[in-house]
């Protein structure tokens, strides 16, 4: 009899308690099953191809007075289907499908609190955020997210520290899951890290785990615990609540946190091309985008950090109306579209507060403006805020006014301070109050017409598909620390994580193209030295070759040529690429690489049938062949094509550090049958155009 109860009582349980849903992807491959359990809470698990990818893992929030992972009860589940396709105002490619299975998870807290939960499953991926609907509760303070990721496959994943300065680091692979090993806890990362995680699986697979749609709510931070990535949003600073709780976020109802969001895919191309981050977002809010134009641009900024420049006024000031002239007639002679002048503005001498709308006198704002609407240059203007977000805030409809009177319709923002301070404060900069700032900024500059490149931003997360006036971002350790690091500069190995991990969550001011490496200026050996025999010298660590397929390998739209016009035209043969190398693409895609080792990326030309590509490799030579089967596949051709091509290669005795300038340049005629061989050199690349007949 009592084995009869106890039956009966592991039924009533499994019954009661048992995974309440489940959510497939198009294709059937993927599976997200919600899970809810009567003594642990609200979960999820995930599988791929029947094989259980991510274990039952933890859902839920925590609240000011409430911790919203038990007590829940299910009132209602319900499934859509989507599948679409958009058209981006610019981006890697033209035309994103957005093909998915959704899952509303509609929940009541047994206080009568309502929190949903959105699933989105996709072929390459899946998705989740938690929506309270509007209700009796007007307001919550979360104090804590309890989202984890549990893979069960052991792991390491790529990542930087979550308080690295404005994401200004050199990303590392750390264990984050060794659940084969004894000692396991020992090997796993201390570190807290910032989002987003690019994931090498031990089977050879990969993952992505990041959020979109970041608006109103703390950027996510991830650390490890019992072989799980588990969630630690960044906190307000200088508050507490009533209970002293550590405050995350103050939210309104209704209101919908970010997505959180893992690409999982069995190889690196398809990792690369997986846009679930764009579909995730918005639909574009910017009735007419025809004044948002990608487009190369030149600037009186790297002269500063090689220190034959200054921002401030004085003997070697800059940003000169003479200066500037020279730049932009440069410009206008070799097809690029845009110059930046950073230091034009009052400010510069204390950094106590700068003038966004007073020129020094030796600018003559109106002189240029009238002088880039005559040449058709434009001017990106620069604002350095010095982290004093508060103020430019406060000023930002008539910065914005000025500067669209004179014709300039991109500005490039500024925050350089660790902690800047926001309108509640000193804050992160991508806390809740930071993230209001920079959406602020975007939905301003849309009025006026202007496209803001972010300098020391919050992360993105596909934000530009809503706001695509949003065309860049930096938050990145980029090409100034190879002028001025103590360390000697940015490792060979640097420029071939990137495009794997920071510029997977999107367009990536980067500023490469540096055509002479020697720099005194900043010289580290005590002898005033530098040069082959010096290391630690700061230097990029590059040869020319591969500072041109960096063009093609960083996406952004707004892309920098970075480097002093007296440089270029040390090479004119090689500036040609520069010259040529569009910013807007119809198709892209990773053609080989491996993360740390190299990369060489494909994109064609929005608009037109022409191919570039260009590879990158890290200290190691490197000799690869590239099937050029793409160039007509892509576009769907049966007949091969033919293709004149032009092929920027490292020369065979090429060296970044002894010989980054030899090169060679070569004109053929391929077809899409042909195989390229090609060698790189150490730190070496390469770059290609195909323009088709």
């Amino acid at each position: 009899m009592k084995r009869f109860f106890y039956f009966v009582a592991v039924c009533l349980f499994m019954t009661a308690c048992k995974p309440s849903s489940e959510l497939s992807s198009p294709d059937g491959t993927l599976t997200v099953r919600f899970e809810h359990y009567c003594s642990q809470g609200i979960a999820y698990s995930v599988y791929q191809n029947g094989e259980n990818i991510i274990e039952s893992s933890p859902l839920g929030l925590v609240t000011e007075n409430l911790t919203l992972q038990k007590g829940f009860h299910l009132k209602h589940i319900k499934h859509t289907h989507s599948n679409s396709q958009w058209e981006t105002v610019w981006g890697e490619e033209r035309l994103i499908t957005d093909h998915h299975n959704a899952m509303l998870v509609e929940l009541e807290h047994e206080t009568g609190l309502r929190m949903n939960i959105e699933f989105r499953a996709f072929n390459d991926g899946f998705a989740f955020r938690y929506i309270f609907p509007k209700q009796a509760t007007k307001s919550l303070i979360i104090t804590d997210e309890l989202t984890a990721y549990r893979f069960t496959k052991d792991a390491e994943a790529w990542s930087i520290p979550w308080r690295t300065e404005y994401y200004e680091g050199l990303w590392h692979k750390r264990t984050i899951n060794n659940s084969q090993s004894s000692n396991a806890e020992s090997q796993l990362t201390t570190d807290t890290l910032c989002s987003p995680v690019t994931i090498e699986f031990a089977d050879g697979t990969y993952g992505f785990v990041h959020e979109a749609a970041l608006t109103d709510y703390p950027a996510q931070n991830l650390y490890v615990r019992e072989g799980a990535l588990r969630t630690y949003l960044t906190p307000w600073m200088n508050k507490q609540t009533a209970n002293n709780q550590e405050p995350k976020a103050f939210v309104k109802t209704p209101f919908s946190t970010p997505w959180r969001m893992v690409i999982l895919t069995k190889t690196l191309p398809e990792l690369v091309a997986s846009r679930i981050m764009l579909n995730l977002n918005e639909p574009c809010k910017i009735e007419d985008t025809s004044w948002i134009k990608p487009m190369k641009f030149m600037g009186i900024w790297w002269g500063m950090h090689v220190k034959t420049m200054t921002w401030e006024q004085g003997p070697k000031h800059g940003a000169t109306t003479e200066n500037m002239e020279r730049y932009m007639r440069f410009a206008k002679e070799h097809g690029i579209q845009a110059v930046l002048a950073e230091g034009w503005n009052k400010g510069w001498e204390d950094w106590k507060h700068f003038d966004f709308t007073t020129p020094y006198d030796d600018w003559n704002m109106d002189y240029l403006s009238r002088l880039a609407s005559e040449l058709g240059v434009q001017i990106v203007g620069h604002n350095e805020t010095g982290g004093n977000a508060a103020d430019y805030e406060k000023d930002l409809d008539s910065i914005y006014r000025y500067h669209a009177l004179h014709g300039i319709h991109a500005i490039k923002t500024g925050y350089v301070a660790p902690i800047i301070r926001t309108v509640d404060g000193l804050q992160w900069n991508k806390g809740q109050s930071g993230v209001r700032h920079y959406r602020k900024v975007i939905e301003t500059a849309a009025k006026y017409q202007i496209m803001i490149d972010n300098h020391e931003p919050v992360m993105p997360t596909g934000l530009q598909r809503t706001y695509p006036n949003l065309v860049t971002q930096e938050g990145v350790r980029g090409q100034e620390w190879n002028a001025w690091s103590a360390d000697g500069g940015n490792p060979c190995e640097h420029v071939t994580v990137l495009p794997f991990t920071r510029i997977m969550a999107g367009p990536v001011d980067f500023t490469p193209g540096v055509f002479h490496f020697e720099n005194p200026g900043n010289a580290i050996d005590p002898t005033g030295t530098r040069g082959t025999a010096d290391l630690n010298a700061p230097r990029v660590h590059a040869t020319l070759m591969n500072q041109l397929g960096l063009f093609v390998c960083f996406y952004s739209p707004l892309q920098m040529a970075c480097d002093l016009p007296e440089h270029y035209m040390e090479h004119p043969d090689a500036f040609s690429f520069i010259e040529h190398v569009p910013c807007n693409w119809e198709r892209s895609l990773l053609v080989d690489g491996k993360i740390g080792d190299f990369c060489i990326f494909a994109r064609q030309e929005r608009g037109t049938n022409n191919w570039y590509l260009g590879g990158v490799t890290d200290e190691e030579p490197r000799e690869v062949s590239i099937p050029l089967s793409f160039l007509d596949e892509q576009n769907g051709n049966t007949q091969t094509g033919q293709y004149k091509a032009v092929l920027y290669l490292d020369a065979e005795d090429a060296e970044w550090m002894s010989r980054p300038y030899a090169y060679n340049i070569k004109e053929i005629e391929l077809t899409s049958a042909d195989t390229l061989h090609i060698r790189m050199a150490s730190g070496g690349g390469f770059a290609a155009e195909f323009i088709c007949r």
